[in-house]
């Protein structure tokens, strides 16, 4: 089946290819519930080599820009309490780490986490973190702008392949709170990070 965005021609329900995600993805796929039926939820396979956003967008094309959405891994601490926490704002925002993420979290200082403790406490890879299949006591902080999009690309756990799904399911995912301004546009105030799919 041809992908609604991109020039993917071979999308595929990702309950249908169980075997090309992480453990935690193809659990998160095979328990999925909600409003949004979990064959709208698609695979479509990427090369690992252009996994970053800049070089896939580059290679796939500018008009998927608006379309894909990272998810980071940050870590909010007060005292020696840390939080985990994932964010997922769209490829051309930086998260609002200092502030809103900070805030919502209830912390002191917040940052993105150290790359191994992002993919350990995962058990995805960098650069195709995503947020289906994080662990279940996480917040899961989504932009309302992602949530407003038709359809997002993020990534599956790896760095090869990337999902495809309507923005309005990132808020029914386990732990999601949709927030206004958690992404700044690039250019604009605090925030940044790496990219995490």
């Amino acid at each position: 089946m041809r992908a609604p965005i991109g020039d993917f021609d071979d999308a595929r329900p990702a309950p249908d290819c169980l075997d090309l995600l992480t453990g935690p993805v193809a659990a998160a796929v095979r328990a999925w519930a909600g409003p949004v039926p979990a064959d709208r939820v698609l695979y479509v396979d990427t090369d690992p080599a252009i996994a970053d956003t800049a070089v896939f967008v580059e290679h796939h094309g500018p008009e998927l820009l608006d379309a894909c959405a990272n998810c980071v891994v940050v870590a909010g601490r007060r005292g020696e309490t840390t939080t985990l926490a994932a964010c997922l704002v769209k490829s051309a925002a930086r998260v609002d780490v200092n502030g809103l993420v900070r805030k919502h979290l209830g912390a002191r200082k917040a940052s993105f986490a150290p790359m191994d403790t992002a993919t350990g406490e995962t058990g995805m890879e960098y650069g195709g973190i995503t947020p289906l299949g994080l662990p279940a006591d996480w917040p899961l902080l989504v932009d309302a702008a992602v949530v407003d999009t038709e359809w997002v690309l993020v990534g599956s756990g790896r760095r090869r392949g990337k999902l495809i799904l309507p923005g309005k399911a990132f808020a029914q995912l386990p732990g999601a709170v949709v927030l206004e301004g958690l992404g700044v546009p690039v250019g604009r105030g605090p925030g940044g990070g790496p990219d995490g799919g």
